[in-house]
């Protein structure tokens, strides 16, 4: 029987070693025995080298469970492993197979082993060692783990305290981080540990920041176990907290102030709504749009469009919302749709680049079909969030003229987008008292499957141009 014994510093790297070599070599589990320097070897078992390791090919899921097991308190987590890993030769998919008894035990070990640096992230206590005259600040700590954890949640504080010294010292392995250097030592005793002046301040922030309102005992020491308090100095009032929890909880439920009557509630929404997101010089607006995250259309287009265009144009165009190339190239109506605008506006003698053209909302909602993104129209939430910006550029230009092309410009600027088709051709009142000219939207027309029923609503659509052209030239 072969006994192959493990140092406690570098576990990982010498366990992967010898598995490896055992593997190569068709040394079955039951012909090897494991432990680390601390366990005798048994009976029958005589001290052996691992083959040389040849090449291995495991999947990489388990590579990275073994690298967190090696490092459990359990004696037989070496055979488990590389019992598992025996198994893994001719079966791969176990890695996947959720109802194998030996992959769930081991699973439930790299929890325990997670969970284990989680708590020392989280309850490890530094105190200051060193002298005023010293180079770098110099800190310790005293921690017990449940598991052999030092080693492997080294690196995270050595990122966290790069730029001073300290060491964390445990009944087994302990760290020392020395300018900018790590190196692991075994069986430290506890030290002495100096009074530290800055503890008094944190258990003092410790107890303000307690809600005796929502105290849960028994979730609290689930996350922090009372095996850890020893070793933490605001521990110290956790039983005065809890017993003072429930007549504290009195008090603040006494000194909470009172509800405020619900027509303040309607008050405040509709002053929430007269008020713009956004204040700022003209120039620094479009920037603010592309910054926009009210809603959650941000997350998948490509990027937010602002309108363009004279900011002292006397007319305002108001589409739906960005399409596809528009999503893309970050210019309201540069796609069919705006091509299809730019030409009936040509036709009408409405001079598109002395406008200023923008959408109701900015950003393009779709619904992915293989590599195509289907146009989704706007729901009222998203109307009503965007209108933020569609308010402050209309507060930007000042137009004399808004028109309003499509139902859910209409929305954003007179409140509603029904009945757009008896209401186009006729002037409404909107933001700022700005008359706004409801009409259809060019999208509408390219959807349009009958071509004479195209051809008429394009004739409507190019008279209600050519009286936006009217009106804003007389303005002028």
């Amino acid at each position: 029987m072969a006994h192959v014994t493990l140092p406690r510093i570098g576990t990982a790297e010498a366990w992967r070693e010898a598995a490896r070599g055992f593997l190569t070599a068709g040394t079955p589990p039951d012909q090897i025995t494991w432990g680390d320097n601390t366990a005798p070897a048994g009976l029958f078992d005589a001290p052996c080298p691992a083959p040389p390791a040849g090449a291995v090919t495991v999947p990489r899921s388990f590579v990275q469970m073994a690298n967190t097991v090696v490092w459990h308190n359990d004696p037989e987590r070496f055979a488990r492993l590389y019992t598992f890993l025996w198994r893994l030769r001719d079966a791969p998919q176990l890695m996947s197979d959720r109802g194998d008894t030996d992959l769930a035990h081991l699973r439930r070990m790299e929890k325990n082993v997670r969970r284990c640096q989680h708590k020392m992230k989280a309850f490890v206590r530094f105190r200051e060692i060193g002298g005023p005259e010293d180079t770098r600040r110099s800190f310790a700590a005293w921690f017990e783990p449940t598991h052999h954890t030092i080693e492997p949640t080294a690196q995270f504080f050595a990122r966290r305290f790069t730029d001073m010294d300290w060491r964390i010292l445990t009944p087994d392995i302990s760290v020392f981080f020395e300018n900018g250097h790590l190196r692991f030592e075994e069986d430290h005793p506890r030290p002495e540990l100096p009074a530290d002046a800055s503890e008094a301040l944190w258990v003092t922030y410790f107890r303000n920041i307690f809600n005796p309102a929502r105290l849960k005992v028994r979730a609290m020491q689930s996350e922090m176990p009372k095996k850890y308090w020893k070793n933490m100095p605001e521990a110290a009032a956790i039983p005065d907290l809890i017993a003072s929890a429930p007549a504290r909880a009195r008090e603040m439920a006494l000194a909470a102030p009172t509800l405020p009557p619900l027509r303040t509630a309607a008050v405040q929404a509709q002053q929430a709504a007269l008020q713009s997101v956004w204040e700022g010089p003209a120039e620094a607006l479009p920037r603010a749009i592309h910054a926009c995250t009210r809603c959650p259309l941000h997350r998948t287009a490509t990027q937010a469009v602002p309108g363009e265009g004279p900011m002292d144009a006397d007319l305002m165009i108001v589409g739906e919302q960005p399409g596809d190339q528009e999503d893309l190239q970050g210019r309201p109506f540069v796609g069919p749709a705006g091509q299809l605008f730019d030409k009936v506006a040509a036709m009408a003698g409405l001079d598109r680049q002395a406008a200023f053209v923008t959408n109701a909302v900015k950003h393009f909602k779709f619904q992915p079909r293989g590599r195509k993104r289907l146009h989704q129209r706007p729901d009222k939430s998203e109307i009503q969030h965007c209108r933020w910006w569609l308010q402050a550029e209309v507060a930007q230009v000042r137009p004399a003229l808004i028109v309003a092309m499509g139902a859910t410009a209409a929305e954003a600027l007179t409140g509603s987008g029904k009945d757009l088709m008896r209401r186009r051709g006729q002037l409404e009142q909107g933001p700022e008292g700005i008359p706004v000219l409801i009409t259809l939207h060019p999208a509408y027309l390219l959807r349009m499957p009958d071509a004479q029923k195209r051809a008429d609503a394009m004739s409507v659509f190019e008279a209600d141009l050519k009286l936006a052209a009217q009106i804003t030239q007389s303005a002028g």
